[in-house]
């Protein structure tokens, strides 16, 4: 398809059988901090997915056949075309999600990244038995067509994520992006179509109709879906009838916990970032934060004075820290959270307040021990409304911790490393981190417990959800 640094980022097309597609209809989502109309995208039809999945089934017979080595190369030159393009991505990033700049450019290094590293790691068959007679060996095989559903919040990192180990594997994928942010990862379809054989990697646009028919389609193998907890059992009853694999990568209510030994001034800047990265629209971000009492009070006051020196702005902006919230629903449901404040008379010690503006702009606000069934500790904000509450006992802070339906990630912040590394241990989270929070490498696995998903993404773990295990039973002459 010609070379790769000839892509233009201002015309957007379905990427089907390695061809730019163009449908009727077309639709565009808005720049989040102008509420401006960005470029027009493609609505997919049915028989848009239905040219995609048998252009998909047929790349499978011939891409499944080469070796790892041969499926490595092409996946290390997506992130290698994914570096080239790194300036107009992050652009691109601002403009249709809204985060701040250097957060985008982040999020950009980072898929370029896990396209280089998850085809690092191996995925070999194993010998389970070998007597004289007889030998098992374990196999793990490419499941087929697997469709990716990615969300609004890092539109490129999860999608990426997905293509890497699913491609890496055999697979063939179809990603399907957020309507509300679908242009970067059409750009990464447009990159991969120059790389991979025709239907291996492909990219489709919709306005929300595509999903349940990528659920019911018999002829996709797999979902693999990042989003919220309500779409993600929707998606998994729908899954049934097909009987497909799923992996599901869901809401998340995080705690942090925080040890009275602490230094206050070293941790606060740390954890007032990881509350509040991407404004908060993170399922792995900190949500609930316990306070020892006994530092309670200069904690908060620390916490405060370095939240309110963030920069709240446009993301194109130099040395904007928050950027707006990415769309009008997330806006409308943030303005409901926010009312509660005054319902429950919550107590705020920052913000507390949304006022309108020309994008959707959201006060950081902090929330001085609210109760534990207040709104604000009971639901997933993703946005930036912090609880910060007091705790004296572990095992009372443990069980308010764990009582959540969700559980995808938790931290523990302490000078003593066992100490927090034992109440870590007791919290009912798919990724625990001690002295840090929101850490992810593509050779870790990563995904939730409770209503936070099933499965796991990246890592062994990860590179297994898209095979199937086969045993191989060889009998000796």
């Amino acid at each position: 398809m010609g070379s790769l640094d000839k892509i233009d980022f201002t015309n957007f097309y379905n990427i089907i059988n390695n061809e730019l597609a163009t449908t009727s209809a077309t639709r565009h989502s808005l720049n989040p901090a102008t509420r401006k109309p960005n470029p027009p995208v493609p609505v997919s039809t049915a028989s848009d997915l239905n040219r995609a999945v048998d252009s998909a089934r047929n790349a499978f017979k011939t891409w499944s056949k080469l070796s790892p080595s041969e499926r490595r190369s092409k996946v290390v030159a997506l992130g290698e075309a994914i570096d080239l393009h790194a300036e107009e991505l992050t652009a691109l990033l601002v403009q249709e999600q809204g985060k701040a700049h250097g957060q985008a450019a982040i999020e950009v290094s980072m898929s370029g990244t896990w396209c280089k590293q998850i085809p690092q790691l191996e995925l070999n068959d194993e010998v389970l038995q070998d007597t004289d007679d007889q030998r098992v060996i374990q196999r793990f095989t490419p499941m087929g067509v697997v469709a990716g559903i990615v969300p609004w919040n890092f539109p490129l990192l999860l999608a990426v994520g997905k293509i890497a180990p699913a491609v890496y594997t055999g697979n063939c994928i179809i990603i399907k992006p957020s309507p509300f942010t679908p242009y970067c990862a059409l750009k990464i379809g447009e990159l991969a179509a120059k790389i991979f054989p025709p239907g291996v990697v492909q990219v489709l646009s919709d306005d929300g109709n595509i999903g349940p028919l990528m659920t019911a389609h018999p002829g996709i193998n797999k979902i693999s879906f990042t989003g919220s907890t309500e779409t993600g059992k929707r998606i998994m009853r729908h899954c049934a009838d097909t009987l497909k694999s799923v992996t599901l990568e869901l809401g998340g209510n995080d705690p942090a916990i925080v040890c009275e030994d602490v230094d206050i001034e070293q941790v606060v800047p740390q954890i007032a970032t990881l509350s509040f990265l991407v404004s908060a629209q993170v399922c792995m971000m900190i949500k609930r934060l316990y306070v020892h009492e006994k530092i309670y009070d200069k904690f908060l006051e620390a916490f405060v004075n370095f939240t309110k020196n963030l920069k709240v702005g446009n993301g194109a902006e130099p040395d904007v820290f928050f950027g707006p919230v990415q769309n009008e629903m997330q806006y409308g449901k943030l303005k409901d959270l926010f009312s509660s404040i005054q319902t429950e008379n919550l107590k705020p010690a920052l913000g507390g307040f949304i006022t309108e503006s020309e994008g959707y702009f959201v006060t950081p606000t902090i929330i001085d021990n609210p109760p534990d069934n207040s709104r604000v500790v009971q639901e997933e904000p993703f946005g930036p409304i912090l609880p910060l509450m007091k705790w004296s006992d572990e095992d009372e802070v443990i069980a308010r911790a764990n009582d959540t339906e969700t559980g995808l990630g938790a931290s523990v912040w302490s000078k003593d490393v066992d100490r927090a590394q034992r109440i870590g241990t007791q919290l009912e989270s798919g990724s625990v981190w001690i002295n840090s929070h929101f850490q992810v490498a593509p050779n870790i696995p990563f995904g939730g417990m409770k209503a936070s998903g099933n499965g796991r993404e990246w890592g062994l773990e990860g590179l297994k959800s898209y095979t199937q295990s086969q045993m191989l039973w060889v009998k000796k002459a």
